[in-house]
């Protein structure tokens, strides 16, 4: 029995033996609850978080909602990448580093991995994207290993017109870059010479939007609301990126993503991240393009 079965099966043994109970249980169980509700924590203060960008949508809309639950507890949000998350929080800048990896591929300072905790969030979908003139709706592995370490130059030797590819990619501190590599490229090294970088996955979205024949790697949480068609989405060995498709571990690229703390969360940090990845507000992680933790229970 997974998870989610146990817990109903446990609900459903409650429920059943309350009712049986009646009279005098039935207000013993109403003032237990009753103390249950009283006991909640509450969490108050100011909570600081930066990193990762493609995180960072979602830890700020979870920053805005969180207020309805713990109306004094306050949480500003940040970007800057994953490496910048990873090193303000090993250094006591901020409360929470986001991250698209674990803590230990960006820490700077290897003598402080022992005092981090990477908690994940959410799980998140990558997706390579194109411009929207560019005519082709699948690559492989190997064809994007070879666009990126330049070998490809032109779309017409990967089935398109005849049309420069125009690489976008993203700097060494970024996270997504670092999910790519590993993932995607593998052993095959990117060229830094060829195209441009951008270090957000905002601007990586209007650049590509905004350059022919254009290529890059970004978060399917960037491509949702009324961006959802500014860009081509590509398949990846003709696998479209979605959930289904992830949980079926037919699609490659995507990741978890993590909060970092200095030491096991706690307090208001503690009722942050509790909050991100929890139930009340999985609909919405839904709603924004990332994964909720419970499909991974």
């Amino acid at each position: 029995m997974n998870l989610k079965g146990l817990k109903l099966s446990m609900a459903a043994f409650v429920i059943a033996g309350a009712l049986a109970g009646c009279g005098n249980n039935n207000e013993e169980s109403k003032a237990s609850a009753d103390s249950a509700s009283n006991s909640k924590e509450e969490y108050s203060g100011t909570v600081t978080a930066a990193g990762s960008t493609a995180l960072q949508p979602l830890a700020e809309e979870a920053a805005n909602e969180i207020t309805g639950t713990y109306p004094d507890l306050s949480v500003t949000v940040q970007g800057g990448g994953s490496g910048t998350g990873v090193n303000q929080v090993a250094a006591g800048a901020v409360d929470i580093g986001n991250s698209d990896v674990p803590a230990a591929e960006k820490l700077e300072d290897q003598s402080k991995a022992g005092t981090l905790v990477d908690t994940k969030v959410a799980g998140i979908a990558f997706a390579m994207v194109v411009n929207k003139d560019v005519k082709v709706d699948s690559l492989t592995e190997e064809q994007i290993q070879g666009i990126f370490s330049g070998k490809i130059k032109n779309w017409k030797e990967v089935g398109g017109n005849d049309e420069k590819i125009n690489v976008i990619n993203r700097p060494a501190s970024s996270g997504t870059r670092a999910t790519f590599e590993k993932i995607l490229m593998k052993d095959a090294k990117i060229d830094d010479s060829i195209g441009t970088a951008q270090d957000s996955n905002g601007a990586v979205e209007q650049s590509v939007n905004s350059t022919p024949g254009s290529i890059s790697y970004l978060a399917m949480s960037y491509l949702v609301g009324d961006k959802k068609d500014s860009l081509t989405t590509l398949k990846i060995n003709g696998v479209e990126p979605t959930t289904q498709n992830i949980a079926d571990q037919k699609y490659p690229f995507w990741a978890y993503e993590y909060m970092i703390t200095n030491g096991e969360p706690k307090d208001g940090v503690k009722g942050f991240i509790d909050y991100i990845s929890g139930d009340e507000f999985a609909d919405k992680v839904t709603e924004m393009g990332y994964i909720p933790m419970s499909e991974f229970e």
